[in-house]
């Protein structure tokens, strides 16, 4: 039987088909031992081996088995039946992970979008709960300036006209800074700053559509906009709140090879969460 590439189980009445090797990640499991015939509690009807146990939660353990990581969605909720399965099936490292269910939660982020319109320009701020998400962000939206004769808000910039991209401003971690629109220089020449937010290609100046590209934008990224407000009325400060639900990011595992063990054995945690 430990030679046997595929592996058939029913837990629960749900099927699952895997390689011997995956399900020997762990040689001090239940599982492994089922494999070897060392567990007699499994029982082989009709070449498939027979587990009655909660076939959803297995599920779960499958995807740990062969990444070696736990990722569960956002609505699980059932952290404490998962580990004591994970403890049945004697997959102890596992178990451990899931002990840290504060880390494996999904997280309610906030993001905050400041608006203003002054003369021919416009400004944004963007505040964030998570930092790794201002960091995406900010690699998405490039503001680019060049110099043209006339005026207008909406004036299309020449085509021979070369655009500079410049930095975003960073107060900090958890916030941007930038703004679009005209404003005059030297004689007769304005200084145009034209915004883009990947994956649109556009260079906008006007800051009416700039709010709207990157309402949609974040939108289309998962958050929801539950509130809008005016903070500064006579500066015209417009405030949108989005929120989303952050998943977690995996927990996971190093499993080392140890002499005399047939492929994987001791397992110790690794880093565990990336995003702050």
């Amino acid at each position: 039987m430990s030679s046997r590439e595929l592996v058939v189980l029913s837990v629960g009445g749900v099927r699952f088909v895997t390689r011997a090797s995956t399900l020997q990640q762990f040689p001090e499991s239940r599982l492994a031992r089922m494999v070897n015939d060392d567990d007699q509690e499994f029982k082989l009807v009709n070449g498939e081996f027979f587990v009655d146990r909660d076939g959803t939660l297995f599920g779960y353990i499958m995807d740990f088995l062969r990444t070696l990581q736990v990722s569960l969605p956002t609505h699980f909720s059932d952290y404490q039946r998962l580990q004591r399965e994970a403890e049945y099936y004697g997959l102890y490292p596992l178990a451990d992970l899931l002990s840290q269910e504060h880390l494996l939660k999904p997280r309610l982020e906030i993001l905050e979008v400041r608006f203003s319109l002054q003369e021919m320009q416009a400004f944004f701020r963007i505040f964030g709960s998570c930092s790794a998400t201002i960091e995406a962000l900010a690699e998405q939206i490039t503001v680019f300036t060049g110099q043209q004769s006339g005026q207008g808000w909406n004036s299309p910039f020449s085509s021979q006209k070369r655009l500079i991209p410049l930095p975003l401003e960073r107060p900090s971690h958890h916030d941007m800074v930038f703004l679009c629109g005209t404003e005059y220089s030297a004689g007769d020449q304005v200084v145009a700053r034209y915004v883009s937010i990947k994956p649109d290609n556009r260079k906008l100046i006007n800051g009416t559509n700039v709010l709207g590209l990157l309402l949609d934008s974040l939108l289309k990224d998962g958050f929801r906009l539950i509130s809008t407000r005016t903070v500064a009325s006579e500066e015209k400060v417009e405030c949108y709140t989005l929120e989303r639900m952050k998943r977690a990011a995996g927990l996971a595992i190093m499993v080392n090879q140890t002499a005399g063990s047939s492929g994987v054995a001791q397992a110790r945690r690794s880093q565990v969460q990336k995003g702050k």
